[in-house]
């Protein structure tokens, strides 16, 4: 775990957090401490609204100093908050067009029927979040509790069978799965490595820098992209074993 880094990269849900809940109180102090060290940038497909809730709701500092150093890519880097002057400001938001919008859900809508894939019932909440600049659809509902996600496509095989039959549909869009039943869409060149190109822009720092840990890192995971960067990337089991990274990097700085 070198101590040269400059920034260290999250991903949120199966690294920082589980699936859609809060940080726990450990991994709150533990990024906190970590922010005096480093900057830290967490990316996920969630919209900033989740990451008020998952992250924000519970970090134990009101330091402008400490929450100047932490940058938040919502919706997978087509967006960055950062804090200043007393609120988060967004930097940039890469907003889909409403013919966008409906371009997605009518591909989404005919790749379920030619895929014969049958969504979960009942669905907790709706299916398809509109999060602005990204579409996402969640096979179990937006609010599923983990128990009932954990059953459904474990490897990836039924969204796997959606997202062939809405590439050919789509061909301006990207398209990737996110946490543990959701697919993502947004704009093309879209993704975790585009976030860690303007984590580079606003920090002003090189690849060399940056550490990006995530937990789905193997080829076709939501985290592989952050690999093209070049920037090192290390793989988490979960939150148990990124908590113990983490107290590494502190350790070592």
């Amino acid at each position: 775990m070198p101590s040269s880094k400059k920034a260290i990269s999250f991903d949120l849900d199966g690294t920082l957090t589980e699936s859609k809940s809060p940080m726990t109180a450990e991994m709150s102090a533990l990024v906190c401490q970590l922010l005096e060290k480093y900057y830290v940038a967490v990316i996920s497909g969630g919209s900033f609204p989740q990451f008020q809730k998952q992250i924000l709701s519970n970090l134990p500092t009101k330091s402008e100093e400490i929450l100047s150093r932490l940058l938040l890519f919502p919706t997978n880097g087509s967006a960055l908050y950062m804090y200043k002057d007393g609120a988060w400001d967004c930097l940039y938001e890469e907003k889909l067009t409403q013919e966008e919008k409906n371009k997605i859900i009518d591909a989404w809508d005919k790749a379920l029927v030619q895929s014969g894939v049958i969504l979960p019932t009942p669905s907790y909440g709706p299916v398809m979040e509109d999060r602005g600049t990204q579409i996402s659809f969640s096979a179990c509902g937006q609010q599923a509790p983990i128990a009932v996600k954990a059953t459904w496509d474990p490897n990836q095989t039924e969204r796997t069978a959606i997202r062939e039959y809405m590439l050919p549909l789509l061909p301006e869009f990207a398209i990737s799965f996110g946490g543990m039943t959701s697919t993502d869409v947004t704009r093309a060149g879209i993704d975790k490595a585009h976030a860690i190109e303007k984590m580079m822009e606003y920090l002003k720092v090189l690849k060399d820098d940056i550490m990006f840990i995530g937990d789905k890192l193997d080829e076709g995971g939501n985290d592989y992209p952050a690999k093209r960067t070049g920037v090192e990337c290390v793989a988490t089991t979960g939150p148990e074993n990124t908590a113990e990274l983490i107290k590494k990097l502190i350790a070592e700085k």
